[in-house]
């Protein structure tokens, strides 16, 4: 496929948003009950909602789809979903989505977005932190239930509630491909990897003597989960209780970096205290 033939642009119309519908399940295995309805679709869409599609010709790439909120007393907007086929990912599809949803959603004169991902997702979490900017000061345990019918949701569906500042200076510098510069040497991580792929809890008093501390996770989380599902849950309570404590103790998830050690590729995050981004 030619990446310059795929077409950022409104979704409309009953055939286009069941492509929607059929999409969902595709990404997601989810079963009909699961999935979001073209009626839903059309309420959201009419009053205020984004639904935008990625089209190779007549074939719907991906979505994003998203509805105005209402979030500490000021509007927002919530991305709620957002899917690429398998077949059109690594072409930018993804991103050119979620900067069209950022054109629509400032042109109303809302300047946040929130969306949700799994933490434990490395990729979602380059891509969130990293190329757009985002941060976080809240984590739910289990946000959409213990038992959600998605194959993607077989150890818990714990999220990261991020918040997007459209059009703070942080953003518009990530969105201009500056990186953020990481000095980390010297900082404990509160939950670490270990040689054998198992994550190490460190003591919580000595990680947060300093301003920053660090999250350690997996570079491959889904590959643990189909080969050791009991490895796998270790990881989730390791890092639900990682953040739970350091976000009651003020810490807010700024950066999010991609490392090699000891032969053994890795994801921290970086968390910051007394900082708003």
């Amino acid at each position: 496929m030619n990446v310059v033939d795929i077409v950022v642009r409104d979704i409309d119309g009953q055939i286009e948003m069941r492509a929607v519908e059929a999409l969902q399940k595709e990404v997601w295995g989810l079963p009909d009950l699961d999935v979001v309805p073209l009626t839903q679709l059309v309420a959201a869409k009419a009053s205020g909602g984004v639904l935008i599609g990625a089209f190779d010709r007549d074939v719907l790439a991906g979505f994003a789809y998203g509805f105005v909120g209402y979030e500490d007393g000021h509007v927002t907007h919530h991305s709620h979903m957002l899917a690429v086929l398998p077949t059109y990912r690594n072409l930018n599809v993804g991103y050119r989505l979620k900067l069209a949803q950022r054109d629509f959603v400032l042109a109303q004169g809302i300047n946040e977005m929130t969306w949700t991902f799994d933490p434990l997702q490395s990729l979602n979490a380059y891509f969130n932190f990293n190329r757009l900017g985002v941060i976080s000061d809240r984590y739910f345990t289990n946000f959409y239930g213990d038992d959600a019918a998605s194959f993607l949701h077989g150890n818990g569906t714990d999220r990261l509630w991020v918040t997007w500042r459209l059009d703070s200076a942080r953003v518009l510098e990530r969105l201009a491909g500056v990186d953020p510069a990481f000095d980390s040497d010297t900082i404990k991580p509160l939950v670490e990897l270990a040689d054998d792929e198992s994550p190490t809890r460190n003591d919580q008093n000595e990680c947060f003597l300093f301003d920053q501390t660090i999250i350690e996770i997996p570079s491959d989380v889904n590959f643990i989960e189909r080969e050791n599902r009991d490895l796998a849950a270790q990881w989730r309570a390791s890092t639900r209780w990682a953040f739970a404590v350091a976000m009651n103790t003020g810490y807010l998830v700024q950066d999010f970096q991609r490392v090699e050690r000891n032969g053994k590729k890795l994801g921290r995050y970086h968390l910051s205290r007394g900082k708003t981004g």
